[in-house]
């Protein structure tokens, strides 16, 4: 990227497309996954991530795919815009099962079965995890809690973690989805971030991109904060616009007018007025003085 050298980075700190690399520990993470792990130990058959966009629910799944034991057999629908029969066959088709117009969909859920009834003799736990699963038709959604009927007397054969967006929360209110609503045996909101997280969370990954000395001015953190509000793909966005300006000027660190100029360029951050930015800037860090001189 054009201002690595500049900034003295190794890598870039703030893509938009999840990377297990740059991973950040932060609480309600730390928390999903604690969650994620123990509800799947217990076999429970449906666990629910839900979080508004951008708080890092990719990312969160792929990290789950990136831990997972060994006996655990994985399959991944990142796209769930699927008909019953297509997610009957996206199952199938990352179980090792060859497509097939021969084979019909009763024949299909009884291959599917056997498949599943093969990997529990050989003490395999399959999870499914979806992502977007707040795009799943409600048929398909229905189809799923149907697959999820599939057990031994010790335990579920399927397993699966929906990721999605709090609208699958509205949709799962419905009185027709109240079956599947009572299987759902855990379930987990992602926050965003307060500004103490939103500093460690910047700082942490500039720190994994090679940075040795401080990118962002006092004020440009407060601002970086108060715009993005605690999201970390708008902190992402916020802040390599910020940087790209910093470099453009040749600035040794990212100020408050870099970051209101980012602002300003960014969808879903709202701004108003050329003075707004001075005045946020000098009430968030008279709270964050008034934070650490009173007890």
């Amino acid at each position: 990227m054009i201002y690595l050298t500049h900034f003295g980075l190794q890598q870039a700190p703030f893509a938009l497309t999840p990377n297990t690399a740059f991973y950040v520990d932060l609480p309600a993470h730390q928390q999903a996954l604690a969650l994620l792990h123990t509800a799947l130990a217990q076999g429970e058959g449906f666990i629910k991530i839900t979080g508004e966009v951008g708080t890092g629910k990719t990312l969160l799944c792929r990290k789950l795919l990136q831990d997972a034991p060994a006996h655990w057999a994985l399959a991944y629908l990142p796209d769930p815009n699927l008909s019953p029969a297509e997610l009957r066959w996206a199952i199938a088709l990352e179980l090792g099962l060859k497509q097939s117009a021969n084979i019909d969909a009763q024949q299909l859920a009884q291959l599917l079965q056997r498949q599943l009834l093969l990997l529990a003799s050989k003490q395999k736990q399959l999870v499914l995890l979806i992502d977007e699963a707040q795009a799943l038709p409600d048929e398909t959604l229905e189809a799923l809690r149907l697959l999820t009927n599939l057990e031994t007397e010790q335990r579920k054969l399927l397993q699966v973690v929906l990721f999605a967006q709090p609208e699958l929360n509205q949709r799962l209110a419905q009185t027709k989805f109240r079956q599947l609503r009572q299987r759902i045996s855990f379930s987990f909101d992602l926050t965003v971030q307060n500004r103490v997280q939103t500093n460690a969370y910047l700082q942490t990954r500039l720190a994994l991109a090679g940075a040795d000395r401080p990118l962002f001015s006092a004020t440009a953190l407060a601002l970086l904060w108060h715009y993005s509000r605690g999201i970390p793909r708008l902190i992402n966005m916020l802040a390599h616009k910020a940087l790209l300006l910093a470099y453009g000027r040749g600035l040794a660190q990212a100020g408050w007018y870099q970051l209101w100029l980012a602002a300003r360029d960014t969808e879903d951050v709202e701004i108003s007025g050329y003075f707004w930015p001075c005045f946020s800037c000098a009430l968030l860090l008279l709270v964050w003085g008034l934070s650490v001189v009173l007890p």
